[in-house]
């Protein structure tokens, strides 16, 4: 009867970690750039000789790669990355960070920044910087930045393995535990300008699952005080027989 409540409990702590994604995803639904999480389970052998017990996995969080709705903005300094790579910025502690929202703004000095102050890295992991007092800029499907027809600079494209696990930062940004790599030669992907892409949570689905996945949890938690009544109604009965 132990071993049972030992199997609810595991349950009821993937099913937990499950809710705190699917709330952080719905919480997101309309945040631009933004990946939902998913979260993997895997059934874990448990030795109670003579008989093995399947337990449930904390389960192993890992990114939606599905790319979001794009919407127009007409914003020249606004882009959207076709296919699966992403922008690099610099985060105030020095480090780097992965991100689709690409919402982008010029500084006075021509620092191209997101909308936090971030600066934007090129391929090189070097900080974009632009001319200030340019009248147009122009972004190639490359990445590549024209302002007054010359080459300035170019917004760098990167991957990522994101399978040894990662870390969420601010402005809908990722920092992979694993070193992302610059994109090269690689035709399924490019820069569209004057678009942003769409956090691809859909909000529907998500809530549906979060709901169902409450229930089950609730569901749990009214089995596991059952079975302890019966535990307690058991010892009784058993310790106060002579």
């Amino acid at each position: 009867m132990q071993t049972g409540l030992y199997v609810a409990v595991s349950s009821q702590m993937a099913l937990e970690k499950r809710m705190n994604t699917l709330a952080d995803n719905v919480a997101n639904s309309s945040t631009v750039g933004f990946r939902a999480t998913e979260v993997k389970f895997n059934q874990i052998l448990g030795d109670t000789r003579p008989t093995k017990v399947s337990f449930v996995s904390e389960g192993k969080e890992f990114l939606n790669t599905n790319n979001g709705g794009l919407t127009q903005t007409g914003n020249q300094l606004d882009f959207a990355i076709k296919g699966d790579a992403w922008f690099q910025i610099e985060t105030p502690g020095g480090g780097q960070a992965l991100t689709r929202d690409g919402r982008f703004t010029m500084t006075e000095t021509g620092d191209l920044v997101t909308l936090r102050g971030y600066p934007v890295l090129d391929a090189g992991g070097a900080p974009i910087q632009l001319n200030s007092q340019a009248s147009e800029i122009k972004v190639g499907a490359d990445g590549s930045i024209h302002q007054d027809g010359t080459q300035v600079a170019a917004l760098g494209l990167y991957e990522a393995n994101f399978a040894n696990g990662f870390s969420r930062h601010d402005n809908s940004a990722v920092i992979p535990n694993s070193a992302p790599e610059p994109v090269v030669d690689r035709f399924d992907v490019g820069v569209m300008q004057g678009y942003v892409e769409e956090s691809n949570v859909n909000p529907v689905q998500e809530m549906s699952q979060l709901i169902m996945v409450s229930r089950a949890f609730e569901n749990i938690s009214a089995l596991m005080r059952d079975s302890e009544t019966s535990l307690g109604e058991a010892i009784k009965t058993l310790g106060g027989s002579k």
